[in-house]
């Protein structure tokens, strides 16, 4: 068979390498915005350029054989290196312009976030930026949204994810709630007293964890107030409503202050993952490249964090981040 043209050869790799990222072939088709066959065909002409079989499928399973594990460490130092090239070769003329419409969470959106938003827009000033503020994940494409500010799990396989910070989750009241009572330092000791959820999180049960021992406790509970915002939450636990699971730094000053008080300090909530999501695409424009630069740097850094880790790859595939 006659050798694929340099331009399609590196265009199957970067197939190949999403198709093992991702876990199976619908996955990879959704992340490259293409049909199953599709990406099924151009496996298939990557294995015959090669003369290799790369992948053992079933009907159940899909494994890489030795020569495509090796084929798979090489192929994705290629494509890193092809899109390091374009990436260079499009240099610093590549300004970002334009609009940049970004969802970001109610809470984290007018405080955290309003720093880095603010040196990306001194720092691009032909970009103006929509500042949507939403506790749920987007319709990107109906929408029209170039990435969001995700709290909590991330399971849709057409999105890239970005892990920014964690956010730690902690029990708290008002003391008129103990009404002059024994502070409870089990979590077992709270079960009979008025409840607060936020339904994104948790509604009638939470599990609690011992930071020193490791030890867990489901506790049940049936909520006065269900809310989907963090700011009625704490409103709500402030006026002595009942007890809450919220962020830490959202009632920082609140606890400072002597309004809250912080319930059986060594158990907490499983920390919510904060990221950055976007969906997958052949290439993305400056404005969003530059725009998630300063926020892998800076979010960790308002959180108390390291810089962000990928948890689904940006660069692979013909990603051009």
């Amino acid at each position: 068979m006659s050798t694929s043209p340099s331009t399609d050869r590196i265009e199957l790799m970067q197939t190949f390498v999403r198709i093992v990222e991702a876990g199976s072939l619908s996955a990879a088709a959704v992340q490259l915005g293409t049909t199953q066959p599709t990406v099924s065909r151009r496996l298939q002409q990557l294995e015959r350029s090669l003369g290799l079989t790369l992948l053992q499928r079933s009907t159940h399973a899909m494994n890489l054989t030795e020569d495509g594990a090796r084929c798979f460490e090489r192929a994705k130092e290629l494509v890193a290196n092809w899109e390091a090239l374009d990436t260079d070769l499009r240099g610093a003329g590549d300004e970002p312009q334009g609009t940049l419409r970004v969802v970001v969470p109610h809470a984290f959106g007018q405080q955290h976030l309003v720093k880095p938003l603010t040196e990306y827009i001194r720092r691009y000033p032909r970009v103006t930026v929509e500042w949507l503020l939403h506790d749920r994940t987007p319709d990107f494409i109906a929408d029209a949204v170039d990435c969001a500010i995700h709290v909590g799990d991330v399971s849709d396989p057409s999105l890239v994810a970005i892990r920014l910070a964690q956010v730690p989750r902690i029990v708290v009241a008002a003391p008129s709630v103990l009404a002059g009572g024994r502070m409870p330092d089990h979590p077992c000791e709270m079960g009979a007293l008025p409840w607060l959820s936020i339904r994104q999180y948790y509604r009638n049960q939470i599990v609690l964890t011992h930071g020193g021992t490791g030890e867990t406790h489901r506790l049940a509970f049936r909520p006065l107030l269900s809310t989907d915002s963090l700011y009625a939450l704490r409103s709500a636990t402030l006026l002595g409503l009942g007890l809450a699971i919220t962020s830490g730094w959202i009632v920082a000053d609140d606890l400072a202050q002597g309004r809250l008080v912080h319930l059986a300090p060594q158990w907490r909530a499983a920390p919510l993952p904060m990221t950055l999501i976007y969906p997958y695409a052949s290439h993305y424009p400056a404005k969003l490249r530059r725009f998630v630069e300063i926020v892998r740097e800076a979010v960790p850094a308002v959180m108390g964090e390291e810089p962000g880790s990928l948890i689904a790859p940006p660069f692979a595939g013909g990603n051009k981040l």
